[in-house]
This record gives C-alpha cells, sequence and structure tokens, in this order.
C-alpha cells in the first residue's frame, strides 16, 4: 500500500523508515515547504495513496485532515493541539465517506498506561485522604502544554469518579521524548504511575498499525478504540 507523510519532521521520516514493515511504501512526503496554504494536496499528487499520515502542526493539521478526505483519502492524525476542532473534522469526513483514527497519542504503551491509571483511580477515588496530580515533560520543541495524553489521563482519573481537584503541570525542555506521571498523595504515603517513552519510535509504529488498519474502512475511531483489533 502507498503512504503520504503529511508533516515532514522527525516523526515523517521515522515513519518512512518503518514504513516497509507493515506493508506501506512513502509515495508523497508534504511539508510547510511544498504545503503551505494545502496546495500539495491535490488529486495528482495523491493518486494511488491509500492512507495518509499526518504529523503537521496543530494549526495545519484540521485543514490538511478534510482536505485529504474530500480527496477519498484514510488518515491516520498523530497531530495534536487540534482536538477542538474534531466536532467539524468528524463532520467532514463521515460526509465524504472517508476514514480517519486519530488520537493525542498512539503508543501502545501509553494506552495500557491510560487504563492502568482508570483502574487505580477507581480505588484511590474511595479513599479521601488521597490528592492527585499529573505531570509530563516533552522536548522542548512541542507547543502545545500540557500535552493531548496528560488531558487525556486526567479525564480517565475523573471517568474512574474521582471527584477531587487534580493539579496538572506540564515541562518542556531538551530533546525528551514524554514522561507523563500520574501520583496520588496522602498523610502517610505517595502512590506514583509513571509511563517514560524511550524514543519516538513507539508511537511511529502505532500509527502505522492504525494506518494498516484504517485502510479501507470509513468512519472515525479514536485510536483507543481500536487498539485491540490492531
Amino acid at each position: 500500500m502507498n503512504l503520504a507523510a503529511i508533516g515532514y519532521g522527525k516523526m515523517g521520516r521515522l515513519i518512512e523508515q518503518l514504513a516497509p514493515e507493515y506493508g506501506f511504501s512513502v509515495t508523497l512526503r508534504l511539508n510547510s515547504g511544498n504545503n503551505a496554504n494545502f496546495q500539495g494536496l491535490t488529486r495528482e499528487n495523491l493518486t494511488g495513496v491509500d492512507v495518509a499520515a499526518v504529523f503537521s502542526t496543530a494549526e495545519s493539521a484540521p485543514g490538511n485532515i478534510q482536505r485529504l478526505a474530500a480527496l477519498g483519502v484514510n488518515v491516520v492524525a498523530g497531530a495534536t493541539g487540534w482536538f477542538e476542532q474534531l466536532d467539524s473534522v468528524r463532520a467532514v469526513v463521515e460526509g465524504s465517506g472517508a476514514g480517519l483514527v486519530w488520537g493525542p497519542n498512539f503508543a501502545i504503551g501509553v494506552h495500557l498506561f491510560r487504563q492502568i491509571v482508570f483502574h487505580a483511580a477507581v480505588l484511590l477515588a474511595r479513599e479521601s485522604e488521597y490528592g492527585a496530580w499529573a505531570w509530563e515533560i516533552h522536548h522542548a520543541a512541542k507547543k502545545d502544554a500540557p500535552s493531548g495524553t496528560l488531558l487525556a489521563l486526567v479525564e480517565q482519573i475523573e471517568r474512574a469518579g474521582y471527584s477531587r481537584p487534580i493539579s496538572a503541570s506540564s515541562s518542556r525542555a531538551g530533546t525528551h521524548p514524554g514522561t507523563h506521571e500520574i501520583g496520588f498523595d496522602s498523610p502517610a504515603d505517595t502512590i506514583t504511575l509513571c509511563h517514560v517513552a524511550r524514543s519516538r519510535e513507539g508511537f511511529a509504529r502505532g500509527a502505522l498499525r492504525a494506518a494498516r488498519w484504517i485502510a479501507g474502512k470509513k468512519g472515525v475511531f479514536a485510536f483507543h478504540e481500536i487498539v485491540g483489533e490492531l
């Protein structure tokens, strides 16, 4: 199958490197230089493309996804920071008959970590003496803070029935690929849950598995909804 890399920075290049392991060949590479104002998203350029992996900026991601869908190209959207526009993007994708997988994080380990956090929060929601915090660090170039992943983890804690305040904070420094920490603290002790990404590889592999899954399908799917089928 043919894959388009929309956003050809570190993630786009890593996806291209790993793509053959998942049955893909990258046949189109677009970045801010050749896709400013979306001029690279033409029917001619996208001929033969089965799926596009969008790892562009948050500002351009919704436009990239909508234009790809309008041209009949299915999308895996790994860009973050645009989810407040998800409803309008969903309407375009569903109206065009295309397919989209979106998510704040495509690492399989992070998906499992979300489940662990949820089950821990169910237990600790009953223990009133425990306060909660959520913290993360990413590389200095990451623009959204807190990250979509941290916000999703906080949402998991709340969904588990934890109704007390949750202190959330972010750090941006160096080249760190991503650490997310959830903690519960009481006068007697502290419980800490932590996920540490060693590199971007886990994100790229999850995105490629999602791309393989969405090929030929219609509809809009959150990554965490389909992980068990990948």
